[in-house]
């Protein structure tokens, strides 16, 4: 079968790779000139199976109402005379239900498994090297309170098949020693063993020069304008690349176009609830010798996770509902600086941080379309907002299966299938 894929960033690069080895005809278009160039370019760098508590829970309230008005907060929420962003918000509202966040948990868990799994046996069988460390994921607690709920939270992480296990101060200090500087303001932490770290955009690049060799062709700078439409199927693609409109057919199209998708499916009557959650990071270069994490970590109280890439550290986090809007706020740049050095006093760095922002694709539920939509030969691989990265090496085999007409491993609600 010819398979057009839309998107080129970490997702629609491991569903291309999957779609080739499952012996289909696979092209990608892409508009940036390499792959993984935006939202998978400078993410947290975790794969974090241990992250899969939906935002969407009783829990946030309390937090959003402590947030109210900082600009530095975890989570920024900017009005905007925008029906997609106030749809948004009334269905994260619904999905805020106990039943829902537990449904929704165990959905987000059960994906993230498989696609960890997925992603291990990937990186042995071509050998892929992306800064990648296999030590876990430590998550830590400055909030009695909030330690509390996470504990609750782990709990059912690990009825649902997940090693998550709440530790002691002491036991945080055993696991990262050099948060031995914060040991005052911790209260405890949860540990994910089975977790890991690595660049996303080494791996986007990597594995797209490995399926490029395997037959999958790249189009790069090629803007994707409209689906054509006949009857009950898509029929093909009108592009532009260097000014010059193409029109590109395939038997079957894949919309992996994180949170740009819904832009490109509105116009055929299909209503995705996908919307922007910008995202910072900062990359730090460390000077030699520097006091700084090699397991990658969460900070639960400021939303912040840090991973050890190289002689470079990563931190990144926050959410800020905003449209589409790509600039760089300096109040929350500067708030991923002082997490860091909250934690890490003597963290010594060479030169200035690599200040970067993405748009990573959110659903009301945190669980990502993947699936068949409306027409025939149309499928999603989009809305997996924190998680891409995650989840994209088992969203990629489970589309893969299902485009082959098998039946894809995971539990999951895949859609239409």
């Amino acid at each position: 079968m010819r398979i057009l894929v839309l998107g080129a960033g970490v997702v629609g690069t491991a569903s291309a790779w999957y779609l080739a080895q499952a012996g289909h005809d696979v092209s990608v278009i892409e508009r940036q000139t390499v792959a993984g160039n935006e939202t998978s370019y400078a993410n947290g760098g975790q794969i974090s199976v241990s992250h899969a508590e939906p935002w969407a829970n009783l829990h946030v309230f309390g937090n959003l109402a402590k947030w109210l008005g900082r600009e530095d907060a975890p989570l920024l929420w900017r009005w905007r005379a925008d029906p997609a962003q106030l749809a948004w918000g009334a269905r994260f509202l619904l999905e805020c239900l106990p039943a829902r966040t537990r449904r929704n948990m165990a959905a987000i868990v059960s994906l993230s498994l498989y696609s960890r799994s997925r992603l291990q046996a990937l990186r042995s069988e071509l050998g892929l090297a992306y800064d990648h460390l296999e030590r876990g994921i430590l998550h830590i607690y400055t909030d009695p309170r909030e330690f509390e709920m996470a504990s609750q939270a782990a709990a059912q992480m690990r009825e649902f098949g997940l090693d998550r296990h709440t530790v002691d101060v002491a036991r945080c200090l055993e696991i990262e020693p050099a948060l031995g500087d914060a040991r005052h303001l911790l209260v405890g932490g949860d540990y994910t063993a089975s977790d890991e770290s690595g660049d996303a955009h080494k791996f986007t690049r990597a594995l797209a020069e490995r399926a490029a060799a395997a037959g999958v062709r790249f189009h790069y700078g090629c803007g994707i304008e409209r689906l054509l439409v006949s009857g009950e199927q898509i029929v093909g693609v009108d592009t532009c690349s260097e000014g010059v409109r193409q029109t590109l057919q395939a038997d079957a199209y894949v919309v992996a176009l994180g949170s740009y998708s819904p832009h490109l499916l509105r116009p055929l009557g299909i209503g995705l609830p996908v919307y922007p959650a910008k995202g910072y990071s900062a990359t730090l270069t460390l000077a030699e010798g520097s006091s700084a994490p090699t397991v990658s970590l969460t900070d639960d109280e400021r939303k912040l996770v840090f991973s050890r890439l190289g002689n470079r550290l990563r931190v990144a986090g926050t959410a800020e509902f905003n449209g589409y809007n790509l600039d760089l706020n300096p109040v929350r740049s500067q708030a991923l600086l002082d997490g860091a050095r909250r934690l890490f006093p003597r963290l010594q760095i060479v030169g200035e941080p690599e200040y970067w922002c993405g748009l990573r694709p959110a659903t009301p539920s945190n669980v990502p379309y993947i699936g068949r939509r409306r027409y025939s030969n149309l499928w999603l691989n989009t809305g997996h907002g924190t998680l891409g990265w995650t989840m994209a090496c088992g969203s990629g085999a489970a589309l893969a299966d299902l485009i082959s007409g098998r039946r894809a491993e995971p539990e999951f609600p895949f859609i239409g299938c």
